[in-house]
């Protein structure tokens, strides 16, 4: 596999990769029966105290802006453009020796490696939305559906990954789930990275460690907002939560740039769970496959993700239904996949603060796990934060609101409104020493997709059971218990 492969269009590269990963504790499954299965979702807390909180904006911004993009269909910012928005935000920050100071502590601007002829997908970003966690990780508790996985988490409520087994022996392997992308992949035995050397300390896979392996020879190649990954195709064993799929269809990965390989990424591949419309390979995605063989009674993916602050710990992702003991069963409501790409859009008929209505109405919301924050058209998150009290903006796409706010934001889908915590809306503080002063947004502005059109992530999706179906093409959201 030639390096020429790959096109890295982000400015967001493995610098900003300092999660640790603690492998002694990991989720397993409950029990099956139900026609269901669920697994525990794991955080892993990221440290990232010497990046400015409006550069970590910056990177959000960034990172919704070329995801949306793809997502949307439409031309995203180049490289040139996303490396000035950022120098713009090291001069409001620092003046003229911003740039030096924020490079003395780790920040690298662009690539080394440039060619071409990776396609572009939408992806999850979330191995590098550092909003300043604690070091380690913080697995699921066992979760309380039949045949069950927990969703642990990624930094401070920033990416989501289980646990499966794949190969023959079955090897774990820790795997992102992410609900804007539609390929599943781990790292090949071979792996090699783009930087030189090999894929880091994680789980691989090849004929040496799986004796039910077979490499198609068939090539593959994707491109995320911050990554990319090249290798083959493959069938081998694959074992989600006791359910087994033989000879399942997927990709491994033979190159692959750092913000996968490097040490510090705490997950060994990614399962994309938008519909398989969208995969690069041109396979089946795991859960239209368990449905396809009868392993689950149909394709719906369901996720119901956890908050540091909460100390629960009860993320889970569970295959093939709901988990009614998650959610409120009288608040769930079903809407109409809107998206005709593939991924999980749905109509969004309006946006309030403190219940004051916002006036915005027929907007609609990608809704992504692989996002943390919500991207919204500048006018609209100019109308969200006006109501906020003591919010600003930044002229940048950028708000800042008080870190003691109680203001709640709503979207509401279905008919019901879904209130989003204060504590999400409030990232980090500006000033690590005024904790009690300004704070970033988790809202921000981007004018990739439509004028209607926002990016909704983990800001919101911590707020609601968030469900997927992929044979009625529909979703579902229902608040939670």
């Amino acid at each position: 596999m030639q390096l020429k492969m790959f096109k890295l269009s982000s400015v967001l590269l493995a610098s900003l990769f300092v999660t640790h990963f603690t492998p002694n504790v990991v989720a397993r499954p409950a029990k099956s029966g139900s026609g269901i299965i669920t697994l525990p979702l794991r955080r892993v807390h990221t440290v990232r105290n010497d990046l400015h909180p409006q550069i970590l904006l910056q990177h959000h911004i960034n990172r919704g802006q070329s995801r949306l993009a793809r997502m949307t269909g439409r031309a995203g910012p180049s490289l040139t453009e996303l490396t000035n928005a950022v120098h713009k935000r090291m001069v409001l920050i620092n003046g003229r020796q911003g740039s030096r100071k924020v490079r003395r502590n780790g920040y690298r601007i662009g690539s080394s490696s440039k060619s071409s002829g990776v396609s572009a997908a939408s992806a999850s970003d979330t191995v590098n939305n550092s909003t300043g966690g604690s070091s380690g990780s913080t697995a699921a508790i066992q979760p309380t559906a039949n045949s069950s996985l927990g969703l642990d988490i990624i930094g401070n409520d920033v990416g989501y990954f289980a646990t499966l087994q794949i190969g023959t022996p079955p090897q774990d392997f820790r795997i992102l789930m992410d609900s804007g992308s539609a390929d599943f992949w781990v790292g090949s035995a071979t792996c090699q990275s783009v930087n030189g050397g090999g894929c880091g300390n994680h789980v691989f896979l090849g004929a040496q460690e799986s004796s039910s392996f077979v490499d198609t020879q068939q090539s593959w190649q994707i491109q995320y907002g911050t990554g990319a990954v090249a290798g083959n195709i493959v069938t081998d064993s694959v074992n989600i939560a006791g359910l087994a799929l033989d000879n399942h269809t997927f990709g491994i990965a033979e190159i692959e740039t750092t913000d996968f390989s490097d040490n510090s990424v705490p997950f060994d591949g990614l399962m994309g769970l938008a519909q398989s419309t969208l995969s690069e390979q041109k396979t089946l995605t795991p859960v239209e496959s368990l449905a396809k063989s009868g392993l689950i009674a149909e394709a719906i993916t369901s996720f119901k993700i956890s908050r540091l602050a909460d100390n629960k710990n009860d993320g889970e992702i569970t295959f093939g239904g709901l988990d009614a003991s998650k959610f409120d069963a009288t608040t769930l409501v079903t809407v109409d996949n809107v998206s005709p790409r593939g991924f999980w859009e749905a109509s969004m008929t309006a946006v309030s603060v403190d219940g004051t209505d916002t006036g915005l109405q027929n907007r609609t919301a990608i809704l992504d796990t692989g996002t943390t924050t919500i991207i919204a058209p500048s006018s609209d998150a100019a109308s969200v934060h006006k109501l906020i009290s003591g919010a600003q903006g930044d002229g940048q796409g950028g708000f800042t609101v008080p870190c003691t706010t109680n203001a709640t934001v709503a979207l509401t889908f279905g008919g019901n409104s879904f209130e989003i915590d204060s504590r999400d809306l409030v990232l980090k503080p500006v000033n690590s020493n005024n904790p009690t002063g300004d704070c970033v947004s988790g809202i921000s502005a981007g004018n990739i997709g439509g004028a209607t059109e926002w990016l909704v992530g983990d800001v919101f999706l911590k707020n609601a059971y968030f469900s997927t179906d992929i044979g009625k093409n529909q979703i579902s959201l229902a608040k939670l218990v």
